[in-house]
């Protein structure tokens, strides 16, 4: 008598269990990833508008890096300063407070640059919400940055606390200034062009 090798067929509910696995592993890493949005409106100039968008990802480390793409059309020609605020309000532009940066028990210091000495913050350019400049050529600017220092999900540097949000888009350039006294006034981007809240989108 010869022994032939036992034949294994594979059952008809293997390919369908994969395929399950799979879908549910797709919806799990989709659904990690979070995203928001910001309608921009010019401060008192009606004229500037724009749209910014932000994306939170895990990268293979599970550091949370947040993606920002920001477009906006009527600002002057030049670089402009771009902040995340401490507060979701635009109405006045003022109203966004500091730059965002939670600090101990969830107290934020925004920069002051001021005329207080010694400064009572000069944590500028390293606040959570400093940025990069944008650039604005033919009346129309366009930004990519990716930061791990904000995030959209709940923890102590989201930008969905309590009181949320707002992008600030500035008259004039970020010059990253870093000082150990007063920031020079001004350096940061100086008065307010626009303004967009922050918020969660599906």
């Amino acid at each position: 008598m010869i022994d032939t090798p036992l034949k294994f067929t594979r059952p008809d509910w293997v390919p369908l269990f994969a395929a399950a696995a799979l879908a549910c592993y797709s919806l799990t890493g989709h659904a990690a990833k979070l995203k928001a949005t910001a309608d921009i409106k010019g401060c008192t100039d009606a004229g500037i508008s724009g749209q910014a968008t932000l994306r939170e990802e895990r990268t293979d480390e599970g550091i949370k890096e947040v993606s920002i793409h920001l477009k906006v059309e009527g600002l002057s020609d030049g670089k402009h300063a771009v902040h995340i605020h401490e507060t979701a309000a635009c109405e006045p532009c003022g109203a966004a407070k500091g730059h965002h940066d939670p600090g101990p028990f969830g107290q934020t210091r925004p920069d002051s640059a001021g005329d207080t000495v010694p400064a009572t913050d000069i944590n500028h350019p390293y606040h959570m919400g400093d940025l990069i400049n944008i650039e604005v050529k033919n009346g129309r600017g366009s930004m990519k940055h990716t930061t791990n220092r904000v995030t959209l999900s709940a923890g102590r540097l989201s930008l969905f606390d309590a009181d949320g949000s707002s992008f600030i888009i500035h008259t004039n350039e970020d010059t990253y200034c870093d000082q150990e006294s007063d920031l020079k006034k001004g350096c940061a981007g100086g008065a307010r062009d626009a303004c967009g809240i922050i918020i969660k989108a599906d």
